[in-house]
């Protein structure tokens, strides 16, 4: 379901990280919770046109490898690496079926990965594949929809999005709809919004332990940009939510 998504978005997907909830919300957030990644090796697991593959790079990673099951989101990768040359490695992968690496990772990232799973079992493939990619120890960060989220944020569109049901339910839970906002048109993706206890199980069925939920938060940028009471709606019911877990 996600790799032919996003073969037609290509290098617009980096045009997410701009909107008001990525660029004050998302993007801080995550990297705050990942914290200090020095002469430490990330595996960055739908790694899309590789945004996060570059943060971390430049803040001082030894090693990052970037994987995503869409040829056209690793091509746009390449391109930019290409033309900005950080030392950065990616790949055409299958998280769920991703073949055995040649080394471990210290760190593992997982921001709109494990939502795509189709079914539990997916999920916890996917789960067994990042937890024998990581050295004993080692960290994987998650960012997903918040799973207790009721679609009942009435300004979330004022921070670059909409969100909003299908209709249907996968078995990890209810499809979601969520369109970015870009210029010059809307970008809109499928995927599902799994249970918070899906989300818990299939990790610790592949061998995490440690697994504690963090909550978004906003910038003091944010704040300085827009004010405080813009971002009340939005803290209120917030969309995102992060995990982070260890590999036993």
């Amino acid at each position: 379901m996600g790799g032919q998504q996003y073969d037609g978005i290509g290098e617009a997907f980096e045009g997410f990280k701009s909107l008001p909830l990525m660029r004050y919300g998302e993007v801080p957030s995550f990297l705050g919770m990942v914290g200090d990644v020095r002469g430490r090796s990330v595996l960055d697991l739908a790694c899309g046109t590789g945004f996060y593959s570059r943060e971390f790079k430049r803040r001082g990673a030894a090693e990052v490898l970037g994987v995503d099951i869409s040829g056209e989101m690793i091509a746009a990768a390449r391109a930019i690496e290409q033309r900005d040359p950080l030392g950065l490695a990616y790949e055409v992968g299958d998280v769920a079926e991703l073949r055995p690496l040649d080394r471990r990772f210290d760190i593992a990232l997982g921001v709109q990965c494990l939502n795509y799973a189709e079914s539990v079992a997916a999920m916890e493939r996917m789960c067994r594949t990042v937890h024998r990619s990581l050295v004993p120890g080692g960290e994987f960060f998650v960012l997903a929809q918040n799973p207790d989220y009721r679609f009942d944020c009435p300004s979330l569109e004022t921070y670059g999005f909409r969100c909003e049901p299908t209709g249907e339910e996968s078995e990890t839970g209810p499809r979601v709809r969520v369109t970015a906002f870009l210029d010059p048109q809307p970008i809109s993706i499928v995927a599902s919004a799994p249970r918070r206890e899906v989300f818990e199980q299939s990790l610790r069925t592949a061998g995490f332990d440690g697994l504690e939920w963090v909550p978004l938060q906003v910038s003091e940028a944010g704040v300085r940009a827009y004010g405080e009471a813009f971002w009340a709606d939005l803290l209120a019911h917030p969309p995102l939510e992060m995990l982070r877990c260890r590999a036993s």
